[in-house]
């Protein structure tokens, strides 16, 4: 598969170096050479330094033998003007990532017709984040697969947690009343993701990740050693287009609001979109504007502005405040694995989740979804199973899988399975799996 990348910022890159896992032939371009020297010397991709718009460039890199063209640079309209062009010149699919989310959810405009295939909101992307992590407040990650059928979630192991000291095997065998999967385990201190085996032991403040169907969510609570708590106030820091986006989003879902802008013309532009959410304007550095505004009474605050240290320190101010949930926005993608370290629940990056989210147009198999845990450098795919699958040909237990993946779950007719070593999975079925880079192109071939 021949995949051209325009842009080498952090999703280009991010997406190039997942995609140099599986031997692609893959051309990154950008007029920065910095950035592309960087990629070559860290990834197994051909770079090209100019200009993507040059017809003469596209060419000169056979853009009509391009499987996939995706436009990931910081210009919303360079990249629709790149999608496009490459389209016009061959190329068989084109992705664009955008900034204004109202073009992925408009009717009146048919972006087929003009050459643009899929379009990438991050802004949406991380405002839609931030309501499911609030809606399962115990957990610092989660993913939902059908509407909630089938969830992967994570969060730190408590020491009151009655897992600890058992071994992944001892704990199934033990509370056979709770349907879970443990897919992974990130150990204390460590930078390393583990895929468990039956013998790996369970250890108190571990980073441990299930998948579970929704009837299991409560009684997981007690297996963790958390305590379940409705979220209903929230507070927000930062008015720019993902605060904006998500204070909507929680309004329509009926949580209590209060939006925090600097910018007074801001502020006011706010109140009047979003008449249901309390608009206050000030700095949310200031320590005193939170206490007046009763952070200690917040169950959880969401720091989105424009600067990461400003949204990793407010959030530690309202931990030291009492406050039980916390989401920070990052655009530094090398923070996110240090949210535990550091005492915030749960850092996202928009570009991160922009990538995930053009990557499952990547995948071979049809892949329905695609998810990137917070903490883990792993991917989680749900792929539809087409009938003489491998994946169809023999039980979970039989299935030559890689030490690198792990099957989550099956939803077939709108139920989630648990795939212990007995379950077959069948064509029509929804399969979850979580693996490691280096194992997605082994799993791929089990769903072709």
């Amino acid at each position: 598969m021949k995949i051209i990348i325009v842009g080498a910022g952090d999703v280009g890159f991010h997406l190039a170096k997942l995609l140099s896992f599986e031997s692609q032939d893959i051309f990154l371009v950008d007029m920065d050479a910095e950035k592309l020297e960087y990629a070559s010397n860290h990834i197994d991709v051909i770079t090209l330094k100019g200009d993507a718009t040059s017809v003469k460039l596209l060419k000169k890199i056979n853009i009509e033998k391009a499987d996939i063209f995706l436009a990931v640079t910081e210009s919303q309209n360079t990249n629709f003007t790149l999608a496009v062009i490459a389209k016009k010149l061959g190329a068989k699919k084109t992705i664009a990532r955008i900034s204004n989310h109202e073009f992925s959810q408009t009717t009146d405009i048919n972006f087929n017709e003009i050459g643009i295939d899929v379009m990438i909101s991050p802004g949406e992307l991380a405002a839609d984040e931030i309501q499911m992590l609030l809606n399962q407040s115990a957990f610092n990650d989660t993913i939902q697969f059908e509407n909630g059928t089938l969830n992967i979630l994570g969060s730190t192991l408590e020491y009151n947690s009655p897992l600890i000291n058992l071994t992944v095997r001892e704990a199934r065998e033990k509370f056979t009343d709770v349907d879970f999967i443990t897919i992974a385990i990130k150990p204390e201190n460590s930078s390393e993701t583990i895929i468990p085996r039956g013998n790996t032991v369970f250890n108190a403040n571990d980073q441990i990740y299930f998948s579970t169907p929704k009837e299991s969510i409560k009684k997981l609570h007690k297996l963790m050693g958390k305590t379940h708590y409705g979220v209903k106030d929230v507070m927000i820091l930062g008015g720019g287009k993902i605060g904006v986006k998500a204070a909507r989003n929680l309004c329509d879902n009926k949580f209590n609001i209060k939006l925090i802008e600097i910018d007074k013309a801001r502020a006011k532009e706010i109140a009047e979109k979003i008449p249901n959410a309390l608009v206050i304007k000030g700095d949310g550095r200031n320590v005193e504007l939170l206490e007046e505004e009763n952070i200690s009474q917040m169950d959880a605050f969401v720091a989105v502005t424009g600067n990461s240290e400003t949204n990793i320190m407010s959030c530690l101010v309202a931990k030291s405040k009492g406050v039980k949930k916390t989401i920070a926005l990052v655009e530094n993608m090398d923070y996110i694995n240090i949210s535990q370290t550091i005492g915030i629940d749960t850092l996202i990056n928009k570009k991160l989740l922009a990538a995930s989210a053009i990557f499952k147009h990547v995948r071979k198999g049809e892949v329905l979804k695609l998810a990137n845990l917070h903490n883990v450098d792993a991917e989680v795919l749900e792929f539809r199973v087409q009938e003489n699958s491998p994946v169809t040909k023999k039980l979970i237990k039989d299935i030559n899988l890689t030490k690198n993946a792990v099957f989550g779950g099956v939803i077939r007719n709108g139920i989630a399975h648990m795939t212990f070593g007995d379950f077959q999975i069948l064509a029509g079925d929804k399969a979850v799996v979580f693996c490691l880079p280096e194992a997605i192109h082994k799993v791929e071939k089990l769903f072709n």
